[in-house]
């Protein structure tokens, strides 16, 4: 089978696409941090060297038989259920949250990213060995309970923002998997019922604050709707073509405009213009998965390719919507330009999932 495999087949221009919106990241962390008290830290060359290092690992695991992953999944799902209970054991705390496992040389490791990869391959063995039947209760609440016992786990460190993102892969897998409109209209029924339940007794003060300060910031200005509203600030000063001067980036009025803020930083440095290029770039990364999906070999590729497709559109949404007041704020980067090594890992591993599965699409 291996014979057949050539990374000739590699999608080459969805890779040119991905690196161009890395580039424009390395240079935004730069000219975010290069005034601040993050310059010393260099963080544009360690997001170099994660992003080679995706790169390189994104060759590697393309080389690696998707199906073969797809067998030994239960085992990887029960690293991650592992991983993750580390994380509430002996993970290393920062600002109040336990999210991160203290690696040897200095460096932090955050298993909840790499997660979101294996719940994307064990979805779609579920859904693939289903052979296309209806879908019944059974294996809707089976679906759910493998989502949803990570989920949970992740919330528990707390980290609201991360949790979130494994959602788009269980509604994806149950769209393709054949949801019902009856099934659906349930499920969104006790979603209305739950959701008064988690917000008394789940979410935390800090949560609830940033969950409600995006629709009214001035009530806050300094309290939860400071980011907020200096986003907006940022992103408004950016005019058309952009503010090369950058006041609320480079005085540090905008909070991590390298990580969770990266779009307003961009936005107000390179405009409406700029942004609208950002978001064109991502359009066409989409399109590009959604058209690798299409052409998959099987189901189960079909699968994992749009798992990673809705990841990228949920993380996309979220983050551009937080950065202009439509979205809360929950912590979610934007895939490929936020500083981050676990984020860009995860991005590159799931595009080598991708190409993975193109280079088999003719392989019978």
């Amino acid at each position: 089978m291996s014979r057949y495999v050539s990374y000739r087949d590699f999608d080459w221009v969805l890779i040119g696409f991905v690196l161009v919106i890395c580039t424009l990241g390395v240079v935004q962390i730069h000219s975010a941090t290069e005034h601040s008290k993050f310059a010393e830290s260099h963080l544009y060359l360690k997001q170099i060297y994660w992003v080679l290092a995706g790169v390189g690992a994104m060759f590697l695991i393309s080389l690696l038989n998707y199906h073969a992953l797809l067998e030994q999944i239960h085992w990887m799902y029960i690293a991650a259920l592992a991983s993750l209970i580390a994380v509430i054991l002996f993970g290393q705390k920062y600002l109040g949250a336990r999210r991160w496992i203290k690696m040897p040389g200095g460096g932090h490791f955050q298993p909840s990213e790499w997660v979101k990869l294996i719940l994307i391959l064990a979805v779609a063995k579920y859904f693939a060995d289903m052979h296309e039947r209806d879908l019944s209760w059974p294996d809707f609440l089976k679906a759910g309970a493998i989502v949803g016992f990570p989920m949970l786990m992740v919330l528990a460190q707390p980290d609201l923002g991360t949790a979130l993102t494994y959602l788009p892969v269980a509604v994806m897998g149950l769209f393709l998997g054949g949801l019902h409109w009856k099934q659906t209209l349930i499920v969104l029924l006790i979603m209305g019922l739950l959701v008064p339940v988690a917000w008394m007794k789940v979410l935390k003060p800090y949560q609830k604050e940033r969950l409600t300060s995006f629709m009214n910031p001035d009530a806050d200005r300094q309290g939860s709707g400071y980011q907020v509203n200096q986003s907006l600030i940022a992103v408004g000063s950016g005019g058309i073509f952009g503010s090369r001067q950058g006041s609320q980036t480079h005085l540090a009025f905008l909070p991590v405009p390298q990580t969770d803020f990266i779009f307003a930083a961009f936005a107000e440095e390179h405009g409406f213009v700029g942004a609208l290029v950002v978001l064109l770039l991502y359009f066409i990364v989409l399109m590009r998965l959604t058209q690798n999906a299409q052409t998959a070999p099987d189901r189960a590729g079909a699968f994992v390719v749009m798992g990673v497709v809705a990841v990228l559109s949920f993380h996309i949404l979220v983050n551009v919507g937080m950065v202009v007041g439509f979205m809360p704020v929950t912590g979610i980067p934007l895939p490929l330009m936020s500083y981050g090594g676990s984020s860009v890992l995860f991005m590159f591993l799931a595009l080598g999932m991708v190409m993975n599965v193109r280079m088999r699409r003719f392989v019978n």
